[in-house]
């Protein structure tokens, strides 16, 4: 029998997808590859290769072809896989709520027409806003430049969605309040429990183009989910007593379920950051992060060379993760979905996510091959056995694990 494991550091790599499942053509994504056709523009478009050390260590060429990365030949030791997802979609909350082993067989709804008159007018009255703007799906970035010195002008907050389930609503932290955006992002939750929603999503930005300030948005955003219809792995976790962690928006996509603690995090760096504290403190227990700066700042706004430099600062920090760490501790880095940024549109990507593991305590030397996963869930059923030390016995949660593969 494998030994139980003390702590795992759970890092969702938020976007970074690594080939088109075989269904993608179905959403519009036939061809994607977030990582691998990156690889191939950023040589293309900008001459320059990436430069990821200690991923290539953990054996990331053998997930999919990397232009100008070779393999670190002799130098491997970890696990690799590619798992598939079978919730229907490819947004944040059903790949994560399937990688805690919660498959979403129904679609949470869309609407990419803009939300009813009837649902809107419910929304205004119940906060006593002045109207709205907006209302169509759009670019997050794009919109509050369209209509951001009109809502600042007028009070209106301004609401869009996208390809996604998502109520989303833009104001301006001075001129409209950064508390009173919290406010009605969560009375929009309760609305959209109805609209069967994922996720209302509040967008906070700043500047003044008058001044020459161009409008940003800031790390204030937060994130008012769904409750998961049924049990997760992180559920057993802390039934079990097991300390669970989540960093950065976490918490948030499960509404606080399966989660004792949890830390806000303002973009990758601050995240990585919350890592390496955590396993200083050395507390047993799961850490659960989630990187959100390769989606949010570079997949959606399709920038390349931005998307390669955070790739490349996330693996500077993750060769001091990897030095922090013993034989009692176990390294996950998975993802949840697609966001190709050399693709079209400005929408997720339906992808293979990839596994990356790694354990001191692994027992022969070498790459390991996880072959491909057929549910993301695989993964939590590896972190539950990790910290259980055996695989918990309900069956409305998917996923087999492959903890057993490094102790062969």
């Amino acid at each position: 029998m494998q030994p139980q494991f003390e702590r795992v550091i759970w890092i969702v790599i938020d976007g970074v997808g690594v080939g088109a499942l075989p269904d993608a053509d179905q959403y519009g994504d036939a061809g994607a590859n977030t990582l691998g056709n990156l690889a191939r523009e950023l040589k293309k478009r900008h001459n320059r290769t990436l430069k990821i050390p200690t991923l290539q260590e953990l054996g990331v060429n053998h997930l999919t072809p990397l232009e100008g990365v070779p393999p670190a030949s002799g130098k491997e030791k970890a696990a690799f896989g590619k798992c598939r997802e079978l919730s229907k979609g490819k947004d944040t909350t059903s790949g994560h709520w399937e990688l805690a082993g919660l498959v979403v067989s129904k679609p949470f709804a869309t609407y990419p027409n803009g939300f009813s008159q009837e649902i809107i007018d419910r929304w205004i009255k119940e906060n006593h806003l002045p109207g709205i703007l907006g209302n169509k799906p759009a670019s997050g970035t794009q919109i509050i430049e369209e209509l951001g010195q009109e809502h600042v002008k007028t009070g209106k907050p301004i609401l869009y969605t996208s390809a996604d389930s998502v109520w989303q609503v833009a104001a301006h932290e001075q001129s409209f309040g950064l508390e009173r955006l919290y406010k009605i992002c969560k009375s929009a939750r309760i609305l959209c429990d109805e609209l069967q929603i994922s996720r209302v999503i509040a967008r906070p930005f700043i500047g003044n183009p008058a001044e020459g300030i161009p409008f940003k948005r800031t790390y204030n955003r937060k994130d008012y989910s769904q409750l998961p219809f049924g049990p997760t792995y992180l559920d057993q976790l802390v039934a079990k007593g097991v300390r669970t962690t989540g960093v950065g928006k976490i918490s948030a996509i499960y509404a606080g379920k399966g989660i004792s603690e949890s830390f806000e995090t303002k973009g990758n760096v601050d995240g990585l950051k919350v890592i390496l504290r955590e396993l200083d403190a050395k507390k047993p227990g799961l850490i659960f992060c989630n990187l959100i700066d390769f989606d949010m700042l570079y997949g959606h706004r399709r920038d390349v060379s931005g998307f390669a430099d955070c790739i490349e600062e996330f693996d500077g920090y993750l060769a001091s993760i990897k030095e922090k760490l013993n034989e009692k501790d176990l390294l996950l880095i998975c993802a949840d979905h697609g966001n190709d940024p050399t693709y079209s549109g400005t929408d997720h990507t339906r992808e293979h996510a990839p596994i990356i593991a790694y354990t001191k305590a692994q027992k022969h030397s070498g790459i390991i091959d996880l072959g491909i996963r057929t549910t993301f869930a695989d993964i939590g059923a590896t972190v539950a056995e990790a910290l259980l030390g055996y695989k918990p016995e309900v069956t409305e949660i998917t996923g087999q694990s492959f903890l057993k593969e490094f102790f062969h």
